[in-house]
């Protein structure tokens, strides 16, 4: 049975980038209000990407996640409150991660890659299905519904989804456990037997932490978000 868990010294440091993030709002008022339209695309971003692993392992043969009640898109199986904390202060975050047996898989590597890609691909169809629902409130109201109160919120909450989604794609494609994109280079690379690859994973929260607080993650997150986000804006949207 495959389970991330959180190291209590993950918490601590999470507490520190909560705090300083914190920073970058000039009122309670408007951090407030930035929470509020961003936490529909937070719950729906991870819903579906947890969804996505446990459905793809069902169907491939593990029944792990429906007895755990996981191949479903009801946020209160998958919402994992101190991962939702670190989404909406810090930046990224995480849900409540889908057990699996890889035992029950027939081809097991093949398997536990469709499994760990599962969830970045859930998220880019849902960044691109709500860059349409943005092209349909466009076509529909008009770009004078979005100056009045209501629709200024709406679109902006619709915003929100598309570049948490894409966020979460990117984020997890970070190839540094527990990440799914070191579960999709080990098993691409078929890694999992070696000495690299229990040296990656014993050391991953560390490797994680050292790639947050010196910014790499926005690095890498940056330019990967900006390009889907403006393909998604010039094709779809508009």
């Amino acid at each position: 049975m495959r389970r991330r868990i959180v190291d209590p010294v993950f918490l601590i440091f999470l507490a520190l980038m909560v705090f300083s993030s914190l920073r970058r709002f000039s009122s309670p008022m408007e951090w407030l209000m930035h929470t509020i339209l961003i936490i529909p695309g937070v719950i729906v971003g991870i819903s579906f990407h947890e969804f996505a692993h446990g459905w793809v392992a069902y169907k491939l043969g593990d029944p792990t996640p429906k007895y755990q009640g996981r191949v479903t898109i009801n946020p209160a199986a998958h919402v994992d409150p101190i991962g939702l904390a670190a989404l909406m202060f810090a930046g990224w975050g995480w849900g409540v991660p889908v057990e699996i047996n890889p035992n029950n898989f027939k081809k097991r590597r093949r398997d536990e890659l469709l499994v760990s890609l599962a969830g970045v691909v859930m998220n880019l169809i849902v960044a691109i299905v709500f860059g349409f629902i943005m092209k349909l409130v466009l076509m529909v109201a008009g770009q004078g519904f979005m100056l009045g109160g209501f629709g200024e919120a709406l679109w902006t909450i619709l915003l929100y989804v598309v570049q948490i989604n894409l966020v979460l794609m990117i984020f997890n494609l970070i190839p540094v456990p527990p990440l799914d994109g070191f579960s999709i280079i080990s098993e691409i690379f078929n890694i999992k037997h070696t000495q690299l690859y229990y040296t990656i994973y014993n050391n991953g929260f560390f490797i994680l932490m050292f790639l947050v607080l010196f910014n790499i993650t926005g690095i890498i997150l940056n330019p990967g978000v900006n390009f889907f986000m403006n393909l998604i804006w010039n094709y779809i949207i508009f």
